[in-house]
């Protein structure tokens, strides 16, 4: 049943019932039935039609705008990881393209070390197939309800364990009905930017990921024990990533901040209700 349709039933329905009623009344029900007492009927069986119908049809509505609105959520999804597959491509892709082109030239130079170009190119190699598959995976339409929306922030955690000595603390009670779609998409790619600066720059040794929810909305908190890092000049450098996270915030209506205290940064991610 289309929309159109639906709406048009609404407002015919009450209608209807009310003119069956008071036909069905005068023509075979007034030698049983009052005038008073009819009058007295007709709302009522306004009332149970509609229950029985209109319910019904006020469900299909709110189901019908629930699809649209996941529909929505889904496509912007797409819209991003497509973006992202195309700059994935036009940059990672081609320059390790031409960096395999140049350690081939320099392999057929003298006095070189064949086994340091030997690791350098199976590394190059790696490198671009890792891009490659995951350009096409990004082409792929995600699932949100079947995948576990934290495993890519799990599988990071799982592989810095793995390639550093860093140890790591999680604790995540944000209830899933606090965040749409599209909420999981942004506070997860914040949280994964929040772990890679961390791998790359910050030489910590203990990483905490904490994320709960309050009364006002929820709270997430991203620690680590590293060298931290001047924030204004980061801000005004060449950082890609921090300037992502805060766009990615500011895009949410989400409070982002950085904080230094006792040893420690602190990425705060905050979300109050409205």
């Amino acid at each position: 049943m289309t929309y159109k349709q639906m709406k048009w039933l609404i407002l015919t329905i009450p209608t209807l019932t009310i003119g069956t009623w008071e036909y069905v009344r005068h023509e075979f029900l007034l030698p049983y039935i009052s005038m008073e007492l009819g009058n007295w009927l007709a709302p009522i069986i306004v009332l149970v039609v509609s229950l029985l119908f209109l319910t019904q049809l006020f469900a299909m509505i709110e189901h019908n705008h629930e699809e649209l609105n996941r529909s929505k959520a889904v496509q912007a999804i797409l819209e991003e990881r497509e973006q992202i597959a195309r700059e994935l491509h036009d940059g990672i892709a081609q320059s390790l393209f031409f960096l395999n082109a140049q350690v081939s030239r320099i392999e057929r130079m003298k006095q070189v070390d064949e086994l340091l170009i030997d690791k350098f190119k199976k590394s190059v190699h790696h490198t671009n197939d890792y891009v490659r598959q995951a350009i096409a995976n990004l082409r792929y339409a995600p699932d949100v309800n079947r995948i576990p929306w934290l495993q890519g922030v799990e599988s990071l955690i799982d592989e810095l364990r793995r390639e550093t000595n860093m140890q790591f603390e999680t604790e995540w009670e944000i209830p899933e009905s606090l965040l749409s779609t599209k909420d999981k998409v942004e506070l997860l790619a914040i949280v994964r930017e929040a772990l890679l600066n961390i791998h790359k720059h910050a030489n910590a040794t203990c990483v905490r990921v904490h994320a709960l929810a309050n009364k006002n909305g929820w709270i997430c908190q991203i620690i680590d024990d590293g060298k931290g890092f001047d924030l204004e000049k980061e801000m005004g450098g060449s950082s890609y990533g921090l300037k992502m996270m805060r766009d990615r915030a500011n895009n949410m209506s989400w409070n982002l901040n950085y904080e230094r205290k006792d040893g420690e940064t602190m990425v705060t991610i905050l979300k109050e209700a409205m």
